[in-house]
């Protein structure tokens, strides 16, 4: 969310972040909806103020005994009080605008963020890793299926397509992989783990800027009879607002990632500058629509409507965002770098940056199978965009007053890619996979998945 202010204090600097993105200039427009807030609050007032002035002027008519006066100055508040409700209304109106507008507009990049349109902008910061040379490389979903330990069909029956029943050593292998990356946060990183909800209220979508502009990208969930209830009201030819009213005030969302109640938990807060920096993690199923992905990595694990990820959240002080944001990026690296998985790290230009993100760092993993490096980790530093969505601040002692947090969000890793990436890695040419060493506590020494029977 941002700052109008910020904005009309220098329009300049937040058009060429916009234009750095691909948009149009909006300082004009949205100057002139705080111009057009202004004005509504200000008649408000002035309104008020008459009515309260004239109230007074009544009762000093009627103890000086001039009915005449008090008659006529009545007759003025009662027409000033039948005016309130459409001032109050164009008041409600104009500030509504203005928010709406500014909820829908993305954060601005930093300066050294590469300028590009697309994916081709982004530059390459450094890779880890040599890919080795295998022999005729299969793909994750080939390795599975051949295994007998990956199943694409019976999901489809089960839920329908990007869903995928892992059975067996292939189920472990990916469970091993979760409380690894857990464990390695937790214990070396010094992340906090948390157990969150995976349902949560619009609010809280709408504070990680899920809502309102990618409300078609999410899971909605609805209580009892709740969805049909507003069916019915609809039906009954209620008006569309209260349709959808109904609708928004019963739903959960589903989370797209534990970003969403990670980041929150420090909304509508004031915390103290000696509690900064807080770090959040958390091993959490997460549900993606994946709208408009159509025809895009129709086969396999690598888009999926439900997987799991292992998050990564920051809360710190303007000051120390960015070294945080490196911090971060440090740790999601670490997680390949131990499973001795090749990658190469991309700062993403302009173009091709998430909503909220001011800057961001994409890990892409090497898959032999598809000879191609793909995304497994996105670590993003948002500024105060998310924390002013969630009025989360935290207070200095050298200053007055509350200033909005940093929030930063990162994957550490995503589970379901990992895994496709290790299979790919460690394939061997009968078939079987080797298990990586660091993963083997946590399959009870097992070193190879092989076929059964």
């Amino acid at each position: 969310m941002h700052d109008i202010r910020s904005i009309r204090e220098n329009p300049a600097a937040f058009d060429k972040g916009l234009l750095n993105r691909g948009m149009e200039p909006l300082s004009g427009k949205l100057i002139a909806l705080d111009d057009a807030r202004k004005s509504a609050i200000s008649a408000l007032q002035a309104a008020t103020e008459r009515r309260n002035a004239m109230s007074k002027e009544i009762g000093q008519a009627k103890a000086k005994k001039d009915e005449a006066r008090a008659q006529e100055l009545m007759a003025e508040v009662a027409r000033i009080k039948e005016s309130m409700p459409a001032l109050e209304e164009a008041e409600r109106f104009a500030e509504k605008s203005l928010f709406d507008a500014l909820a829908a507009i993305p954060n601005i990049p930093k300066d050294d963020v590469p300028v590009g349109t697309d994916e081709t902008g982004n530059v390459e910061r450094h890779r880890i890793g040599t890919p080795a040379t295998i022999n005729s490389a299969k793909q994750h979903f080939e390795i599975g299926e051949a295994l007998g330990l990956m199943d694409f069909e019976t999901a489809a029956k089960l839920s329908g397509s990007r869903f995928v029943v892992l059975k067996g050593q292939l189920a472990r292998l990916e469970r091993a992989l979760g409380q690894f990356m857990i464990e390695l946060h937790t214990n070396e990183h010094g992340y906090t783990e948390v157990n969150p909800p995976l349902l949560v209220r619009d609010d809280t979508m709408f504070g990680t800027a899920q809502l309102p502009k990618f409300e078609d990208d999410q899971f909605w969930a609805f209580p009892g009879n709740s969805l049909e209830q507003a069916v019915s009201a609809a039906l009954d030819g209620q008006p569309r607002s209260t349709v959808e009213k109904m609708i928004k005030d019963s739903r959960y969302g589903m989370i797209p990632t534990a970003e969403v109640t990670l980041t929150n938990l420090v909304r509508e807060q004031i915390l103290s500058e000696e509690e900064l920096p807080l770090r959040f993690t958390a091993l959490t199923p997460s549900f993606r629509a994946e709208a408009g992905s159509a025809g895009r990595d129709t086969r396999g694990m690598i888009r999926q409507h439900q997987f799991v990820k292992c998050e990564l959240v920051s809360i710190t002080t303007p000051d120390t965002s960015a070294d945080e944001h490196e911090r971060m990026l440090t740790c999601a690296e670490n997680v390949l770098k131990k499973l001795e998985l090749p990658f190469r790290t991309m700062t993403l230009c302009t173009g091709d940056m998430g909503f909220s993100s001011t800057k961001t760092y994409d890990i892409e993993v090497w898959l032999p199978g598809q000879g191609a490096y793909r995304e497994i980790s996105s670590c993003s530093v948002c500024s105060d965009f998310q924390a002013r969505r969630m009025n989360a601040r935290y207070r200095s002692a050298s200053e007055k007053s509350p200033r909005f947090v940093h929030t930063l969000n990162g994957s550490g890793l995503a589970v379901g890619r990992t895994l496709v990436a290790v299979l790919e890695n460690y394939q061997n040419e009968d078939g079987s996979v080797s298990v990586p060493a660091v993963l083997q506590p946590y399959m009870g020494g097992l070193t190879r998945i092989e076929r059964q029977g």
